[in-house]
């Protein structure tokens, strides 16, 4: 009889430190609010699925918002990590320190491209960072093949792509034939829909060849290839283009940095899934869904037939 009653008392033991456990915060248990700009979907739907799966004890919650909001939550105290497509400023940095005492890391996760994409109906594929300036500026409104006025959609007037090709093209005001939807989804449907749009989106949203859903959204649209210059050759945001555009100011130049900041204390989830991010794991992801890892060594092949 005493044999038969050690079992369900040790069964008990064990319930009750797997469910303290599952309260406690480490780098590999406990419960957590992320926040991510929205064009990096995609990467960390599969990020995290793979990171709970291997830390069954974990759960992060991802809160997919605009680059303004993102940092915005990490300013007001929503969320101890975020990602956006770039460092905080020194001044930035000082602000937080003075404010909550606390260090803020910051870490760049990959290299990552703005893509332009057209309806299939649309001949006009090729366009170059000055036109893409006019456009933007309101010098230039109508496709060259039909001379139809371009709509040119982004997802959120507070997303990291507004904020990329308002930088580009140093404007504060948008003509009224550039506008925002709500996301990258929703910008990619608007062009499948409408033969004069230009969309702008996140290259994450269309870039992982082994998603069945990237190929779906990919299916329908037409990818803009994008020179630096008139007279020079034109690349679409490949993996390898983007390497040489982010290293090498060649090919396709529409990159940047994506990073990711926390100031969650090193023994915290927080840190253990930042860690993940920027470990062997999750570069691997980063590659595998054709962005560019910034903490690998990356090879690039000249392939010639003869």
């Amino acid at each position: 009889m005493k044999k038969v009653a050690f079992f369900p008392f040790l069964m008990l033991v064990l319930l009750s430190c797997n469910n303290s456990m599952q309260g406690k915060n480490t780098n590999s248990s406990g419960d957590i609010n992320i926040y991510l700009e929205e064009s990096f979907k995609p990467l960390f739907e599969t990020s995290i699925y793979t990171f709970e799966g291997q830390y069954p004890l974990a759960t992060v919650n991802a809160h997919y918002v605009t680059e303004n909001d993102a940092i915005e939550a990490f300013f007001s105290g929503k969320t101890s990590t975020i990602c956006i497509t770039r460092d905080f400023t020194d001044e930035e940095k000082k602000s937080l320190l003075s404010k909550y005492n606390i260090e803020v890391r910051s870490t760049q996760l990959a290299i990552d491209a703005v893509a332009l994409i057209v309806n299939p109906e649309n001949t006009d594929t090729l366009m170059t960072v000055e036109r893409l300036k006019n456009i933007i500026q309101g010098k230039d409104s109508l496709w060259t093949s039909t001379n139809k006025r371009i709509n040119v959609v982004f997802d959120n007037k507070n997303s990291a792509n507004f904020n990329a090709i308002r930088k580009l093209a140093d404007v504060d005001k948008m003509p009224d034939n550039v506008f925002a939807v709500n996301s990258n989804e929703e910008v990619i449907n608007y062009v499948k829909e409408n033969r004069n749009a230009l969309g702008i989106i996140g290259v994450n949203w269309i870039s992982d060849e082994d998603d069945p859903a990237t190929l779906d959204f990919r299916d329908g649209l037409t990818i803009v290839s994008v020179a630096k210059n008139e007279g020079e050759d034109y690349f679409k945001p490949y993996q390898a283009y983007i390497y040489e555009g982010y290293h090498d100011n060649k090919s396709y130049p529409l990159v940047r940095e994506v990073w990711m900041i926390t100031k969650a204390g090193r023994t915290t989830l927080d840190a253990g899934f930042v860690n993940f991010m920027t470990g062997e794991k999750g570069q691997l992801i980063i590659l595998k869904s054709s962005l560019l890892p910034a903490n690998m060594q990356a090879r690039m092949l000249n392939i010639r037939t003869e």
